[in-house]
């Protein structure tokens, strides 16, 4: 490589290339910044050299909001191109750690350096690397300052956990339900979102399919968390899918804990779930939401919703194998513990098994009566949804009726009002105003429950047009529909019984429809 170093009379000019680097954005568009400042001094200190013919470069490579613990930043890429291409012979920085703070990236820095006969030079540090003794400072003071990064970031860590300990939120995007309270750093519930939450919570209990109510969900245009940052920017809510709904479901910010590591702590914010519901839904997420159908489940898709009808115990997939063939039974659990001749029905072939139960479950899907049972019972659940919403509303209207009085009876903040009669009203308006973002919060979720049904015409169509898919489904699919639909299926010597769940058969008609309200 061939460098374009200009000649005076005695000494080539030193082309001095100013390095800054600033790690926040803080006070970064003021009209004299950190990185001028940095600049300025870099530039004074060329000066100081201009003997030697030191000269400091016009361009600016400069770094800010940028960690100086990687490699990816801008400034720095440019600085080193310009190096490569021999348009630099010496870098100036404020201080070593405006370089890199990591010993690693410094020590390739600096090989690079050599290879190309660059020196580094500190301001405040007063050394270059043209010397022995400036490298073997220039290494320990890297030593340290890697060092003083790591006790820094383990100082943050212990602060993030002891925070969490204490069960404060600490930042990032807030989860649909609640906005931020920038000025307390807390969060705060957002009622109109939290009337969504519960309905999640709710649906997903009786529906029993992500699949399901992410087609709800986006049938009604309703889209994840919208929100605002710190700097003003908006960002907006997207369609809903199985990540979105499985991260909500298992996110104990709803149940008021915040979570560190493996461990849960009691958090400064209000819940937006009761503790039973919460309970419920991570048990039924346990058993169905996070399993998925696995490999095994495909080949004995029965499996777990078996029950032997004379032993009335579960019946589980077996096989055994002759001349080299494998054959798979459903055997009674009673009969495999105890002897064959304990359970009257004992075994049976799984395929036979199989094909009975996928005749008998497109039969009762093409039937109008269930169709009809399962909307009555969907209606009954759903008027028990809606009279629990109506009993919690009636008692936290009880609740409002009861402090709006105590406030009537408070004297007046005044002139002749004590400091704890002001005191107590305040505590009284606060607890008033919780009410009232309650009481909006139950009237939404109401709202969300008054169209969320197919109706009966509807539902029976939809199980129909399955009927019509059955044999076009993988066996996977086929595993997972049965999975949801059935409750249980009773295994009798002269045939079985097949009990449906009416949530389930919702659910598979809502995956069909793509939601409610969908349009053909």
């Amino acid at each position: 490589m061939i460098r374009d170093r200009k000649q005076t009379q005695n000494n080539p000019i030193i082309r001095c290339a100013i390095y800054t680097r600033k790690s926040t954005d803080e006070n970064l568009d003021s009209d004299f910044n950190s990185l001028d400042a940095q600049r300025e001094s870099c530039e004074h200190f060329i000066q100081s050299h201009a003997r030697e013919n030191w000269h400091a470069l016009d361009a600016r490579y400069d770094d800010g909001a940028y960690s100086g613990a990687s490699m990816e930043r801008p400034g720095l890429k440019r600085l080193l191109a310009d190096i490569e291409d021999g348009m630099v012979d010496c870098v100036v920085v404020y201080k070593i750690d405006r370089l890199s703070r990591s010993i690693a990236d410094f020590t390739r820095m600096m090989e690079f350096f050599k290879q190309r006969d660059i020196a580094m030079v500190s301001v405040t540090q007063a050394f270059n690397t043209n010397t022995s003794s400036g490298t073997l400072m220039v290494n320990l003071l890297m030593t340290f300052a890697s060092y003083e990064r790591e006790v820094i970031a383990e100082r943050i860590r212990d602060k993030v956990a002891a925070s969490k300990k204490r069960g404060k939120y600490m930042g990032g995007v807030p989860p649909l339900g609640y906005d931020v309270d920038r000025d307390r750093k807390r969060l705060v519930v957002n009622s109109e979102e939290a009337a969504l939450v519960r309905f999640i919570f709710r649906r997903y209990l009786q529906l029993h399919s992500a699949v399901a109510l992410i087609k709800e969900l986006n049938g009604k245009g309703l889209t994840t968390k919208s929100w605002v940052t710190k700097k003003g920017i908006h960002r907006k809510g997207r369609a809903w899918n199985k990540s979105h709904i499985y991260r909500l479901l298992n996110n104990p910010i709803y149940a008021g804990k915040i979570k560190h590591k493996d461990r849960l702590y009691e958090g400064e914010h209000e819940a937006i779930i009761e503790k039973s519901l919460w309970d419920e839904v991570q048990s039924t997420i346990g058993s169905e939401g996070k399993a998925g159908i696995r490999h095994n489940d495909t080949l004995s898709p029965l499996k777990g919703i078996l029950v032997c009808g004379h032993c009335r115990k579960p019946m589980g997939a077996t096989f055994t194998t002759k001349d080299g063939k494998r054959y798979r039974y459903y055997l009674c659990q009673q009969a495999g513990k105890s002897s064959y001749d304990s359970c009257p029905i004992r075994s049976v072939p799984a395929g036979d098994l199989e094909n009975l139960v996928h005749i008998q479950i497109r039969r009762m899907l093409g039937s109008p009566d269930i169709a009809a049972e399962t909307f009555r019972e969907l209606v009954r659940r759903e008027a028990e949804t809606v009279k629990k919403l109506e009993q919690q509303t009636d008692k936290l209207r009880e609740e409002l009726s009861t402090l709006q009085s105590a406030r009537k009876r408070l004297i007046e903040p005044g002139d002749g009002a004590s400091k704890l009669v002001a005191e107590e009203r305040i505590g009284i308006e606060e607890k008033i105003n919780h009410l009232t973002l309650q009481l909006a919060s139950m009237d939404a979720e109401r709202e969300f429950y008054s169209n969320n049904l197919l109706t009966e015409h509807e539902l029976a169509a939809e199980l129909q047009r399955l009927d019509l898919f059955w044999n076009e489904l993988f066996p996977g699919e086929k595993t997972r529909i049965i999975k949801l639909l059935v409750d249980e299926i009773i295994v009798n010597k002269d045939g079985i019984d097949i009990a449906l769940k009416p949530t389930g058969v919702e659910g598979v008609a809502l995956e069909m429809s793509g939601g409610p309200h969908a349009q053909p």
